[in-house]
């Protein structure tokens, strides 16, 4: 049975461990968390992780690493660890926006195995779309990070010179998608429906959209061919926030998020 240290356990490091014990079969004394403020970290005593502020002492008795932290404090991070991870060769999971496995394997040694992976908000909620790529690991070593977050949500594989786009169109993503809703929601205000309701119609509409993808397998425009009828209000609508650049500020948006992942690690 796999041992996990998750460094730097805020949002998305605790969602994985909870996702791993809830869906992914594993026992919670068999991670253990570390945050500098571990005081934060109280709500996981009760459910059985391991609680540490000591991440040379966490990766020790680990066989996965997981590197939760931002960018800004990966360096850092990586040269307290790297003798440790040098004696125990665990296999490294890196979830830091921007850094490749070459820039990190710079710092633990050659011979590590480093595998990224990209998920979002939504591994709360174990529907997060989690990106995996590697440059030299095995394909042992990426199926095992494959099993990890398919426990918090769906995982595709891809070449790692896509990881800063997947943080654009996916990590970024949600907010962009949230503010569509937020949009709907202002605008079924402005149509007469309560902030509640209108709020709770829009979310519901947005959820119904993405499921009727997903479980039909179907491409957007063909959905959208079977709600426009001629001279009708729905493609009255869509042309409308098409005039105002609706796609275009959409792509745009995914497009600069790329470039300023692409530089959050400094080295």
């Amino acid at each position: 049975m796999d041992k996990i240290a998750i460094i730097g356990s805020g949002n998305i490091g605790f969602s994985l461990a909870r996702g791993l014990v809830q869906r992914g079969g594993m026992q919670p004394e068999h991670i253990t968390l570390t945050r500098r403020n571990v005081g934060a970290l109280t709500e996981a005593v009760p459910e059985g992780f391991q609680v540490t502020g000591d991440n040379v002492e966490a990766v020790r008795s680990s066989s996965i690493v997981v590197l939760a932290i931002l960018p800004q404090q990966l360096a850092q991070v990586l040269d307290e660890l790297a003798p440790v991870i040098g004696q125990v060769r665990p296999l490294v999971v890196s979830v830091v926006s921007g850094a490749s496995c070459g820039d990190i394997r710079t710092r633990l040694g050659e011979g590590v195995e480093i595998v990224r992976a990209m998920p979002n908000t939504a591994i709360a909620i174990g529907e997060s779309m989690t990106c995996v790529a590697t440059d030299v690991a095995s394909n042992e070593s990426v199926a095992r990070v494959e099993r990890l977050f398919e426990s918090v949500g769906e995982v595709i594989s891809i070449h790692e010179d896509l990881m800063t786009s997947a943080t654009a169109l996916c990590a970024c993503g949600i907010a962009f998608f949230l503010r569509g809703i937020r949009a709907a929601s202002q605008g079924g205000v402005e149509i007469g429906f309560h902030a509640h309701d209108a709020l709770k119609m829009a979310v519901q509409t947005a959820k119904g959209a993405a499921d009727l993808l997903s479980k039909m397998q179907t491409h957007p425009e063909g959905e959208i061919d079977k709600v426009t009828s001629p001279k009708g209000c729905t493609i009255a609508g869509l042309n409308e926030m098409e005039h105002h650049g609706f796609s275009s500020a959409f792509i745009k948006g995914i497009k600069l998020s790329a470039l300023k992942a692409d530089g959050l690690y400094q080295g």
